[in-house]
C-alpha cells in the first residue's frame, strides 16, 4: 500500500493534483491507515497512471474519474494490445525495490509477467539464477547514469537473458543512448504496468516500445487540404482583410511540421516519443487554426471545402 505523496509520484501527478481530484471525485475508495492517511493499492496506482495519460491528452477528469479501469485503457489503445501479451506471459528477472513490490502486490502472472526472480538493486542482479528460464532482464533505476552502464551490461551476461529493458525517471541523454547502443531498451518508467510486458515484448521482438498515451486519438485528419486553401487565399484576394492568406499560410506550415513530425517519429526510432509528441502538438494546433479559418470564411463568404458540414 502506497501513501498519497508515493502514489502520485508513481503516478506521474503531483501530490495537490490528486488530492484535489480526490477531493472533487472521489477517485477511489483508498483505505485508511491508522493515522487517517489515505492508502492506495497497486492497481489503485496503475488507474492514476492511466488518468494522468488520458488527461495529458485533452480528455476531461470529471469524464474520466466514472470509468473503469478496463474502460480507461481501451481509451488508450492498450486493452487489445494487454489481452494478447496476458495470453503468453514474459519471463521475466526485475531488479528495483518498488518494481518487485508493485508487481508482487497483484500476484503472479499479473500484467503478462511471469517473474523468474528479483532483487532489489543492481548491485545484487548478477546473482539472479541464469537458469531461471527468464528471456527478458527488467532494471528500474529512478535516476540513470553512466555509472550504472558496466553494471547492466553484467547484470544482462551473468543472467544470459534474451533482452534487457531499462526503466527510469531521470537520465542524461547521453546515457540512454550508450545503453541502446549496447541492445538495451531503455524508456521511462510506466505508470501502468499494463504496459511493461508490451516493452518486454518489444525488447525481445527488437522494435522499439509502442507509444503508449502518444498516439493521435485525439487529433482530426485536416478538413482543409492544400487545394481548399488555395481557393480560399484566391477569393480572398476581393477582401480588404488579409487574414484569410495569412491564416492560410499559417495552417499550411503548421500541417507540414505535423506530417513531417510524423514521419521522424518511424524515421528516427532513438526519438520516436519526442516526435509523436510534436506531431500530437503539432496536430492540435491545427484543428484550432481550422477552427478559426471556418469561422473567417463564414463570415467572409468564402468558399469552404466541399461536402463541408
Amino acid at each position: 500500500m502506497y501513501r498519497t505523496g508515493a502514489a502520485a509520484r508513481l503516478a506521474g501527478l503531483p501530490v495537490e493534483t490528486l488530492r484535489v481530484w480526490e477531493r472533487r471525485y472521489s477517485l477511489s475508495e483508498a483505505q485508511r491507515s491508522e493515522r487517517g492517511q489515505r492508502l492506495y493499492s497497486a492497481e489503485q496506482v496503475a488507474r492514476l497512471g492511466l488518468l494522468k495519460q488520458l488527461v495529458d491528452q485533452g480528455h476531461s477528469i470529471g469524464v474520466l474519474a466514472g470509468l473503469s479501469h478496463e474502460q480507461l485503457q481501451s481509451m488508450l489503445g492498450l486493452d487489445g494490445q494487454a489481452k494478447a501479451v496476458a495470453e503468453t506471459p514474459v519471463r521475466v528477472l526485475l531488479v528495483g525495490a518498488m518494481l518487485s513490490r508493485r508487481i508482487a502486490a497483484m500476484g503472479q502472472g499479473a500484467y503478462g509477467l511471469d517473474v523468474r526472480g528479483h532483487c532489489d538493486d543492481l548491485e545484487q542482479a548478477p546473482r539472479l539464477a541464469p537458469d531461471a528460464g527468464a528471456d527478458v532482464l527488467v532494471i528500474e533505476m529512478s535516476e540513470l547514469d553512466d555509472n550504472a552502464i558496466a553494471p547492466i551490461v553484467a547484470a544482462r551476461q551473468a543472467t544470459g537473458v534474451s533482452a534487457t529493458v531499462v526503466l527510469y525517471r531521470f537520465s542524461p541523454s547521453a546515457t540512454i543512448r550508450a545503453l541502446r547502443a549496447q541492445g538495451c531498451l531503455v524508456a521511462r518508467i510506466p505508470a501502468d504496468l499494463t504496459e511493461l510486458a508490451l516493452l518486454c515484448q518489444s525488447a525481445l521482438d527488437g522494435h522499439r516500445p509502442p507509444l503508449h498515451g502518444i498516439a493521435l486519438p485525439n487529433v482530426a485528419p485536416p478538413r482543409f487540404d492544400e487545394t481548399a486553401l488555395a481557393r480560399i487565399t484566391a477569393a480572398g484576394t476581393n477582401v480588404t482583410c488579409e487574414c484569410p492568406r495569412h491564416l492560410t499560410d499559417v495552417l499550411l506550415m503548421v500541417g507540414s511540421f505535423e506530417r513531417y513530425s510524423q514521419q521522424c517519429a518511424s524515421r528516427n526510432p532513438e526519438d520516436a516519443a519526442l516526435h509523436a509528441q510534436l506531431a500530437l502538438a503539432s496536430g492540435r494546433a491545427r484543428m484550432l487554426l481550422e477552427d478559426a479559418m471556418e469561422q473567417l470564411a463564414i463570415a467572409d463568404g468564402l468558399p469552404l471545402p466541399d461536402g463541408w458540414r
